[in-house]
């Protein structure tokens, strides 16, 4: 009949039934009902089900509600890699609210400005950073509610709020019903850079891009299946943890929480608990290759690991694989919800040399699977580099797993975005097999233990001492953290320092992860019109 709508012009109209916003938090809701008695969280003698984090989240958000605290207000958190962490990825999104996850690494005077900028409403404080959060806050002129995390590490120490995170949970109904975002670009979470290029960025993450990334995260990493038993390496503040708190509750898997990132703690955690997955830097992974034999004692089971930051080197493979560890390097920024390309295995990598495929492993790779694309494209003319392994271009990514824009910063959010692509100023070679790598980074930034560090912030604190003339610092390869900062200065007629000087007058002004470790006294090679070449500073440092 000429009346029939077509199939074109059939489901045209979203409405509750054919459409609802993704979320990561729909994950907690199914997994409490499917497998309510299945282990969620295991912290030393701590142990939860689904059904008891479920209960425990819907307090959170009840209790926050009932401070008034709705959508769009952020509440951070500043803990380690404790139950407190996993429930607030959802307690907190659960109540609407934006939850801004704090580096624990970071010092006062960065955290004042990220509580400020982000206009956190309420701080959860894990009560050994302590110190530091009442230095930050001392500054404020409205600082946040304050409330104490407890944990068996901590117990005894001085508070910094009125109110315990327990109490606050017991202020909750058991019974509340959370509030779905009204749309999946609705802000989930707030994280910041590491302020390599001046004040850290707030990356603003949305609850669509969430939910696809820790799928992603699941369809992209072979063995995940259900039920996988993940232990937290990886910081829970940094990019949300890759989005695995959401990963994990949708398999019903089991979140080990670590407090101390320690070889020891490690071992014992993956016997005991049958570790099966973990990600983390290329250090992380070093401390169990290179922990006494008596501490992998017991353990005869397979762990996958991802690694990110610094390619891991053919040692560390080797390492990795004598004990029981498959790696998979992954790659991916703050802006892109962590990890949004992988290098995906190639069966016949398998009978390659070690140096061979360690080559092949050290590359980004390609797109990870729910994000759109991953290109290398020349800057100005965003046309995709040949796939020579030589020509460099800058690594872009587009599609549902990049953020929603840099939190009261439209200049930058649009600079970043230019031409329809997220410009990460990675600059990277495409090789024939289509595997990215990369050669560069325009920003000069260093990746130390997995943490970004500017090298124009730890030059501008050095031409704060009264002897620098001129500073460069560039990154020098290092066996335990990938890369550390090493400073070259010039100093000024008639006045010297010496190299313990510097640091100590770095550590005074900088979080000591971004301090130089070693200081050289030389003559900076500049170009005619004074650029500094650092080009040749990194041969130098390198031994090349």
């Amino acid at each position: 009949m000429a009346d029939d709508p077509t199939v074109w012009q059939l489901g045209l109209e979203k409405n509750a039934a054919n459409f609802v916003a993704l979320t990561p938090l729909s994950f907690l809701a199914r997994t409490a009902s499917v497998y309510p008695a299945r282990p969620a969280i295991v912290h030393g003698e701590v142990r939860r089900s689904w059904g008891e984090v479920h209960a425990r989240c819907r307090r959170l958000a009840s209790a926050l509600a009932r401070r008034g605290l709705g959508r769009g207000d952020v509440v951070a958190i500043i803990a380690p890699n404790i139950p407190a962490m996993v429930e607030a990825h959802f307690g907190v999104p659960m109540a609407g609210c934006v939850l801004n996850t704090l580096n624990t690494r970071l010092d006062a005077a960065t955290l004042r400005f990220m509580l400020e900028h982000g206009g956190a409403k309420l701080l959860l404080v894990d009560r050994e950073f302590a110190p530091v959060m009442r230095a930050a806050l001392s500054g404020m002129a409205a600082p946040p509610e304050v409330v104490d995390i407890e944990d068996a590490a901590t117990a005894g120490t001085a508070s910094l709020g009125a109110l315990t995170y327990e109490a606050l949970l017991e202020q909750g109904d058991l019974d509340f019903a959370w509030l779905a975002p009204q749309d999946e670009w609705d802000a989930i979470s707030l994280n910041y850079t590491s302020g390599t290029t001046g004040d850290p960025k707030g990356v603003v993450y949305h609850h669509r891009g969430a939910y696809l990334n820790a799928v992603s995260n699941i369809l992209g990493w072979s063995g995940m299946g259900r039920h996988p038993v993940y232990l937290w390496t990886l910081p829970l503040f940094h990019c949300n943890g890759w989005c695995f708190p959401w990963s994990i509750a949708a398999v019903a898997g089991v979140n080990v929480c670590l407090r101390r990132v320690e070889a020891a703690a490690m071992w014992t955690a993956i016997r005991r608990e049958r570790v099966t997955h973990m990600c983390g830097a290329p250090i992380v992974y070093a401390m169990l290759v290179d922990a006494p034999a008596e501490m992998r004692a017991g353990v005869d089971h397979a762990i996958a690991g991802q690694i990110a930051a610094a390619a891991p080197p053919p040692a560390l493979i080797e390492g990795c694989t004598r004990a029981g560890i498959e790696l998979t390097h992954v790659y991916g920024l703050t802006e892109t919800y962590g990890p949004a390309s992988v290098c995906a295995w190639q069966e016949e990598w398998a009978d390659l040399p070690l140096d061979a495929r360690a080559d092949r492993l050290s590359r980004q790779g390609v797109t990870a699977v729910l994000q759109e694309a991953m290109e290398v494209l020349d800057p100005d003319t965003l046309r995709p580099v040949p796939r020579d392994g030589h020509t460099m271009g800058e690594i872009m990514f587009r599609g549902n797993i990049t953020m929603k824009g840099y939190l009261k910063n439209p200049a930058s959010t649009a600079k970043a975005f230019a031409g329809g692509w997220f410009r990460t100023g990675d600059l990277a070679v495409v090789h024939a097999d289509g595997y990215a790598k990369i050669q560069d980074r325009s920003k000069d930034i260093i990746i130390s233990g997995g943490e970004n560090i500017s090298s124009l912030e730890v030059e501008e604190a050095l031409y704060r001492h009264p002897a620098v003339m001129h500073a460069a610092v560039v990154a020098q390869p290092d066996e335990k953290w990938g890369e550390v900062p090493c400073a070259v200065l010039e100093m000024r007629p008639g006045m010297s320092a010496t190299e313990d000087e510097i640091i100590a007058f770095c550590r005074e002004r900088m979080a000591r992860y971004k301090v130089p470790k070693r200081v050289l006294f030389r003559e900076i090679p500049k170009t005619s019109t004074g650029k500094i070449q650092k080009h040749l500073l990194r041969e130098m440092v390198a031994g090349r």
